[in-house]
């Protein structure tokens, strides 16, 4: 398709553009007013930038000019200049301390960990590791170590890779983080087709990511870890894996698990479930062939697939009726159905820079912008409805939104207006939701199901729901973490009963005691329910724990421990900030919490502290032991 330069501006981001005529003409008018954009104030960004019709064509004009007359490079863009222009892009300040990490996510500086002598240690090749899992994590963990040298083995228990991608293929499934900004930032992606992609099109991108690094030969497919062993006196770990050929035995030196939190089903185990005649699928065990056009469908759950899905199932499902048990705040965003117009895909594949300064925009907006909001105020006098002024916002905005999709039925609005504050639970995007719960063929029921009796689900009223079909959107059983493989520690201690069902912990997310050269991915405390990416996040501890890895290696270390001390003040720290953010909001209760109300799951600290925090191992906070010399002969 043959598109002019002026057509493709017309669909720009007018702030992505000032930052790319700052940084490619070094001109410092394009940072200030009146060209400076206005700060964000909705829930969603806005491509103007708050400026005048007039003020875009300057900026669309200037733009041209400067394609036509582009410099062989750009000014180098210190680290003041990017402080700078990163405050003006948002319309806030951006504080020093994000200036380092956002050099590496601009591609100023890099992100990979090196080795102090440029050449590999002798040791690098001997050094073997285990990496749990071909996901998003497994996959950036291969990528990493093969560029390290370091000898590793990925087994995979599905027959292809892509983790959550490859097994979620229920309709609809897709991402809820703008895919510009979930992706790796070792493999940027110019050319989505839409701003919120479905399933197929994320696992596309990883197996491309997989194969562009040559590392999707070495995943072993349909073999699934049973344990791994530690040897106290080889200082390895002794891995039983079941794969094609049978039951296989090998040693590792570090294990990785990249299983992460979201790889368990939350089967549910209604009474009378065995016997329903009809079929009874979870979501992430959907299957192609699962027809239920001209089917009563029963729908449990109002989580994040079912919000997704809902709306497919209902325009071929004779009636559907959603079971609820507590309403989902539920927010738009116009990019949500959007494809990625022709014209703002040339601008990020014409304009220089554009597309970094486009993720940056996401980056921010969907990231450490939201966290204060987030934070109680003790001082706020409604703190049922909301924990702050800007939370109440938030909250008078997503009712705004629900009342008018729901104006002509106060039925459902008395039923889906949540009356906790905005993402005490995890907030969800709207996928037709609201519309579909006015169709005529769609019955919200908020009251949970108690029991099954026969081809009806009785819920605890009494009431009774005829189906022939049951999908069970109930998510999964993140708390009880890496329960599909025993990793058995130092002295023989098992890690599910140093966590029990529900009580994951680790430092950083990361290293547990007792349990040397075992490193997590998407562990404990890790998820991002206030905005990010979990890509951002497995880079950092991908980061982590090479650097870990590396400096074992130059420093003849056989293996690192986690200091108890140093565990049990992170986590003390971790509880004590939950204690101030909304996801310990009392009487709320969701998936981010166990039993016991410990929030578990999601990270307390701004992205950039994390970063900050797993840049660079500090291999004092490990008891550590170092491998044997050679005995003298002679």
């Amino acid at each position: 398709m043959d598109i002019s330069r002026e057509r493709a501006l017309e669909h720009a981001s007018i702030p992505t553009l000032l930052m790319c005529l700052a940084q490619v003409t070094g001109e410092e008018r394009w940072l200030l007013p009146p060209f400076a954009p206005a700060r964000e104030t909705q829930l969603f960004g806005d491509d103007t930038g708050g400026l005048s019709a007039e003020l875009q064509a300057t900026v669309r004009e200037a733009t041209l000019r400067m394609l036509d007359a582009l410099p062989d490079a750009s000014p180098a863009l210190t680290a003041e200049k990017l402080r700078q222009m990163m405050s003006v892009c948002v319309g806030e300040t951006v504080g020093e301390e994000y200036v380092p990490m956002f050099m590496e996510e601009m591609g100023v500086s890099g992100r990979d960990v090196d080795w102090n002598d440029t050449r590999s240690p002798a040791a690098a090749p001997t050094f073997t590791v285990l990496v749990i899992g071909s996901g998003v994590a497994g996959i950036a963990a291969a990528v990493k170590l093969k560029r390290l040298g370091l000898n590793f083995r990925i087994l995979e228990k599905n027959s292809d890779l892509g983790g959550t991608w490859l097994e979620n293929n229920y309709p609809d499934s897709g991402v809820d983080t703008p895919n510009h900004f979930y992706s790796y930032s070792f493999a940027t992606k110019g050319d989505w087709s839409r701003y919120f992609s479905k399933r197929d099109e994320i696992l596309q991108y990883l197996r491309s990511v997989a194969s562009s690094h040559d590392i999707a030969d070495r995943i072993e497919y349909d073999t699934a870890v049973v344990s791994t062993v530690w040897d106290d006196i080889e200082k390895t770990w002794t891995v039983r894996a079941s794969g094609p050929t049978g039951e296989v035995t090998f040693s590792a030196n570090a294990v990785i698990s990249a299983v992460g939190q979201l790889n368990q089903p939350n089967e549910s185990t209604f009474a009378g479930l065995d016997d329903f005649p009809g079929v009874a699928a979870h979501s992430a065990r959907w299957t192609p062939d699962l027809d239920l056009a001209g089917q009563r469908v029963a729908l449990v759950g109002t989580g994040a697939s079912a919000i997704q899905l809902l709306r497919n199932v209902a325009e071929t499902a004779e009636h559907v009726t959603v079971f609820q048990r507590t309403p989902p705040w539920v927010r738009p965003n116009p990019d949500y159905h959007r494809t990625v117009s022709a014209e703002a895909l040339w601008c990020i594949e014409n304009i220089p820079h554009y597309a970094r300064w486009y993720r940056f925009q996401l980056f921010w907006r969907f990231g450490d912008s939201l966290l204060p909001s987030l934070r109680r105020d003790p001082e706020w006098p409604h703190p049922t409805r909301s924990i702050n002024r800007h939370n109440d916002k938030h909250r008078e905005q997503l009712t705004n939104y629900l009342e008018s999709e729901l104006a002509d039925r106060p039925d459902l609005i008395a039923k889906t207006l949540p009356g906790y504050p905005p993402y005490a639970k995890r907030i969800l995007i709207d996928n037709d939701w609201f519309k579909a719960l006015r169709r005529d063929n769609v019955t919200l029921v908020s009251d949970g199901v108690d029991f099954i009796d026969g081809s009806e689900l009785v819920t605890s009223t009494g009431d009774r729901h005829r189906a022939d079909a049951i999908i069970f959107a109930t998510g999964f059983d993140a708390a009880n973490m890496l329960s599909s493989v025993e990793v058995i520690g130092r002295d023989g201690r098992n890690l599910r009963d140093v966590w029990g069902a529900d009580d994951p912990r680790a430092y950083l997310g990361i290293a547990v005691p007792e349990f040397p050269n075992f490193f997590c991915l998407y562990g404990p405390n890790t998820n991002l329910a206030h905005g990010g990416s979990i890509i951002f996040q497995v880079e950092c501890q991908i980061r982590y724990i090479t650097s870990c890895l590396v400096q074992m290696i130059e420093s003849g270390l056989d293996s690192i421990d986690i200091r108890p001390d140093v565990y049990a003040k992170y986590n003390d720290e971790i509880d004590s900030a939950h204690e101030q953010l909304v996801w310990s909001h009392p009487g709320v209760t969701s998936w981010y919490r166990n039993s016991s109300g410990r929030v578990f799951s999601p990270l307390p600290w701004r992205l950039v502290d994390y970063w900050s925090m797993t840049h660079d191992a500090d291999l004092s906070d490990f008891d550590s032991t170092r491998a044997a010399a050679p005995s003298a002969v002679g």
